[in-house]
């Protein structure tokens, strides 16, 4: 979720902390930042009366700041929060119950504290004038207990001060350590508490880096402030990314991996070792420029592997870069901006065909994404919670290995051709272009058109994909469909088709009709249905701009009450006119579409609308 999601979907009191962080830094930044001042002024010099998107637009303008007070307290803190943050900037555990990150704190505590026991044991077997692996165990361990206990003596806190991190960040690296060995011997130096991790939450929230939902009893910390984590814990890239990187690679080149930083590799399955490597915490470029070659390999084999490795992740740059920098560059550059992209690729009715469809081929997905991206083992999953994550439909097909993901291809009777997870998501787009395409015979509820056009689908889930397709026209023209909003405000009897977010408290209801008949007349029912969602919507703190209802065409009658209510402001679209809006839309080189467009009220005049793109 993204920042403005987050601050949508918690209440003033809880998102009180991020704002008041925030307000505390711009007023230090405006004084030597014009703009920044400007910004803050057009706002009315207060913070707390923004909407969500100003509040966003606030953050990303003094992000760099924000990062390096959050940088600075998060040094001042216990190793407890360091580890905290650690397991709150992985893939998939932005949005959690406040129970399950206690459960993930406590395993985590318990791997190091097992890796702490070992390497103290490994660190005994040091012998004198020789310099091994125990001896640089030893190094480390002494320079870290010297960084820690060093202020005693001067009658200071002991802590580990950002400064010495980065000496100890570039010793580590020399010494050729991982992440997961330097936090078991810090461990050593300065043990972590098992318990009292309320009080850590509380403390990261009082900082401003996440907010919790006391309703909920949920953590949320948006993708910015993630992004910000993984920074400031030195990730070049999310472990999703790596995953991928190494799914690509020979066994030959996981064992050069695991050789370098001295880590088993015998008997182990290429799963285990994947999985080895990314709980290291090795540094994607180290990985890329000098740990999967050999060691007698020189710099042009070195920079024919990384061209390989672009071509082989379906990277599609115009330059591949001459150096060993450059294309290890593009391969991470490449990943730190893949999610919008990745989104993208299909629409929600094609992402959740992709899920189902996965589910039939492969019964064990859900249990491996919850294993992947550590999620509760009593979690429901489907698409929109994946999206809330982050997840990406490319995400779940790189979870499964080369092998399982060709098993599913074949299983689906796709070309063997071509990368198996393309050709799979390929299949899926398709399949979601085509009922776009034929999106005015779904509304007429035409079976023998649809068929006629290849679309195998039974009558009774008409409905239902009229449903996903008019949400995924929506996503075309950029709008935001919120998916929180529409289940906080349906019932058991009555559910609202679809909500799109105007702003922070403005939303945009939604309705998809499909009639065998033509003209849709149903308006009374319609209407009671809409109203209750109306006042739902009001009753949670958001601001009905309008009703919009969306089918094949409409009664005389239906467009007559519809414009003369009083009670609500509904506006009304035939399907035919939707369409049409989207080609004219997808058919611009730089297209803006305003979903204030939906709010002129009565019947919309598509062909105006398309004309103005």
């Amino acid at each position: 979720m993204n920042l403005n999601q987050v601050l949508s979907t918690v209440n003033q009191v809880e998102k009180a902390k991020f704002i008041s962080s925030l307000d505390r830094l711009c007023s230090e930044v405006a004084q030597t930042d014009k703009a920044i001042a400007k910004r803050i002024e057009n706002i009315d010099g207060q913070i707390k009366h923004a909407s969500g998107n100003d509040i966003s637009a606030l953050y990303e303008a003094v992000k760099d700041h924000f990062r390096e007070s959050i940088k600075e307290q998060i040094l001042m803190s216990s190793a407890q929060i360091n580890l905290l943050v650690n397991i709150l900037s992985r893939d998939g555990n932005c949005v959690a119950r406040l129970t399950w990150i206690e459960t993930l704190y406590v395993n985590e505590w318990e791997s190091i504290t097992e890796l702490t026991n070992t390497l103290r044991n490994e660190m005994d077997t040091v012998v004198e004038n020789e310099f091994n692996r125990a001896k640089s165990l030893n190094i480390y361990h002494k320079c870290i207990k010297e960084a820690y206990e060093n202020d005693s003596r001067n009658n200071r806190e002991k802590k580990i001060t950002d400064d010495e991190r980065g000496i100890l960040n570039i010793l580590s690296h020399e010494l050729n350590l991982t992440v997961d060995e330097c936090a078991a011997i810090e461990h050593m130096v300065n043990p972590i508490g098992k318990d009292g991790i309320q009080d850590a939450l509380n403390q990261l929230r009082d900082i401003g880096l996440l907010f919790i939902s006391k309703k909920r009893q949920e953590v949320f910390i948006p993708d910015e402030l993630v992004e910000l984590l993984n920074s400031i814990l030195g990730k070049d890239l999310a472990d999703k990314y790596k995953l991928r990187v190494l799914r690509s690679l020979s066994d030959a080149e996981l064992n050069n991996i695991l050789k370098a930083h001295n880590r088993k590799m015998r008997g182990i399955s290429r799963i285990d070792k994947i999985k080895s490597v990314i709980h290291a915490g090795i540094d994607a470029t180290d990985l890329l420029m000098h740990d999967i070659h050999n060691p007698s390999a020189n710099m042009n084999d070195k920079k024919e592997r990384l061209k390989q490795l672009i071509t082989d992740l379906n990277i599609d740059v115009e330059k591949i870069g001459t150096t060993i920098n450059e294309r290890c560059d593009i391969i991470i550059n490449f990943f730190k901006n893949a999610s919008e992209r990745e989104f993208n690729v299909l629409s929600a009715s094609g992402y959740k065909e992709l899920l189902t469809t996965l589910e039939m081929h492969y019964e064990e997905i859900i249990k491996i994404i919850k294993e992947q991206f550590e999620l509760e083992p009593n979690e429901t999953i489907n698409t929109d919670k994946l999206k809330m994550l982050g997840i990406t439909p490319y995400d779940i097909l790189y979870i499964l290995s080369n092998d399982e993901v060709k098993t599913v291809r074949d299983s689906m009777n796709l070309s063997k051709r071509g990368d198996p997870r393309l050709v799979i998501l390929e299949s899926f787009a398709n399949a979601t272009d085509r009922l776009i395409e034929n999106y005015d015979l779904l509304a007429h509820r035409d079976l023998n058109g649809l068929k006629e056009s290849g679309i195998d689908i039974l009558e009774a889930d008409i409905g239902i994909k009229f449903e996903e397709v008019t949400k995924a026209i929506f996503e075309e023209l950029g709008l935001i469909i919120d998916e929180d909003i529409r289940k906080e405000i349906n019932t058991a009897k009555d559910k609202a088709d679809i909500v799109i977010a105007l702003s922070n408290d403005d939303i945009v209801i939604g309705e998809a009709k499909t009639s065998k008949k033509g003209d849709f007349a149903k308006y009374s029912s319609t209407s009671r249905q809409v109203k209750a969602y109306v006042n739902r919507a009001e009753n949670i703190g958001k601001r009905v701009a309008q009703v919009l209802i969306i089918a094949p065409s409409f009664s005389d009658n239906f467009i007559e009450s519809a414009e003369m209510d009083t009670e609500v402001n509904i506006s009304l679209l035939e399907a035919s006119g939707l369409k049409m809006i989207l080609d004219a839309f997808t058919s611009r080189r730089n297209p803006k579409f305003s979903p204030k467009l939906f709010t002129k009220g009565g019947l919309l005049k598509a062909e105006l609308i398309a004309k103005n793109l």
